[in-house]
């Protein structure tokens, strides 16, 4: 039976199976991979003299399509069949400050020709999923820092100024914390727009009407567990955004965490500074010790999804991201972390 959601990858009937056994998932047999040619409006915009922007309007508009006036709001330059609109985004791209970053974003990313590659096997592993489904028309961009991902029907788009790498000038300009830095590297463009699509294709919704720790912990691994059926040969270190010793933390300490989040009755509660401290962006999980890293219980609710999956084969993965009843799931997933017994899904 067809459902609709707002992207299109999940209004199919999904027709196969996941594959298990072995490694639980990698694809059998040898899928095609996608052509994936990312076009780079930030290249379009910065690249020639700012004044024949003018003339070049109508050949933007045909080039990018509707993720042109998606680019425009993230810019705040409004709507772009008001003629000051158009005129705002030329103020963009000739502000000093935006060229000087359009420059630093040419020198780390000359071509994006590794990324098409990578992105076009996502792609195959999508469409495996998800075989009747449209691959999204792929774009770059720089937006001023304020945009890692942008997501629209058919269209997802890069800011490459939120790569740039760990520690770079700008980000220590603009006082961004370490631990997010730490996350803005060339590694996680791939992960980053893949999970960025799960997301757009799949909001939050909880079963009945209350938005508890567990929901929240289910729905992020959800999203994450999507993200590693794309990209099954990346670490997950990589795809949590975590360090090697925070992700043996996590390793190390499953069932400590969890042992922690059920004597004191958090995975029910409904109280939002909690769930924003256990699901948030932070150094690190607060209940779990400063070696923790932030976003730990998204972890182990990745690891609840990952056992839900195990334990019910005939699951297909479509089924399990319009699935919002977290507390049907955490029953079914049988997930029982053992204090000797402690599995990694992947190496650190």
């Amino acid at each position: 039976m067809k459902q609709a959601l707002k992207i299109p990858f999940l209004v199919v009937a999904i027709i196969i199976a996941v594959s298990c056994g072995g490694d639980h998932y990698k694809i059998k047999g040898k899928l095609t991979e996608h052509d994936i040619d990312i076009l780079r409006l930030e290249r379009d915009l910065f690249s020639g003299d700012p004044a024949a922007l003018r003339m070049k309007e109508d050949s933007l508009r045909l080039k990018y399509g509707s993720f042109l006036q998606l680019f425009a709001y993230v810019i705040n330059a409004g709507k772009l069949e008001d003629s000051s609109a158009f005129e705002r985004l030329i103020e963009f791209t000739t502000d000093r400050f935006n060229y000087e970053v359009y420059g630093s974003v040419m020198e780390k990313y000359p071509d994006m020709s590794y990324y098409e590659k990578e992105f076009g096997k996502a792609w195959a592993n999508y469409s495996y999923y998800f075989p009747d489904s449209v691959i999204p028309r792929m774009y770059t961009f720089i937006s001023g820092f304020n945009n890692s991902v942008i997501v629209g029907d058919s269209v997802l788009a890069t800011g490459l100024d939120r790569y740039l790498g760990e520690g770079h000038d700008y980000y220590k300009r603009l006082g961004i914390y370490n631990y997010i830095t730490f996350k803005m590297i060339p590694e996680k463009i791939v992960p980053d727009a893949m999970y960025a699509w799960a997301k757009a294709g799949c909001p939050y919704t909880a079963a009945g009407s209350s938005e508890d720790l567990l929901s929240w912990m289910l729905y992020e691994g959800k999203l994450h567990y999507f993200t590693r059926c794309m990209l099954y040969d990346y670490p997950d270190s990589l795809l949590f955004g975590f360090t090697s010793d925070q992700m043996k933390f996590c390793l190390n300490n499953e069932y400590t965490m969890w042992e922690y989040l059920i004597e004191h009755d958090m995975l029910f509660s409904t109280d939002l500074m909690l769930i924003r401290k256990l699901t948030g962006e932070a150094p690190f999980t607060t209940y779990f010790t400063s070696e923790s890293p932030g976003r730990a219980s998204v972890w182990l609710g990745f690891r609840i999804i990952e056992s839900y999956m195990k334990n019910n084969e005939d699951v297909e993965l479509g089924e399990l991201m319009l699935n919002n009843n977290y507390r049907k799931i955490l029953e079914e997933a049988r997930y029982n972390p053992s204090k000797l017994k402690r599995a990694a899904t992947r190496s650190p």
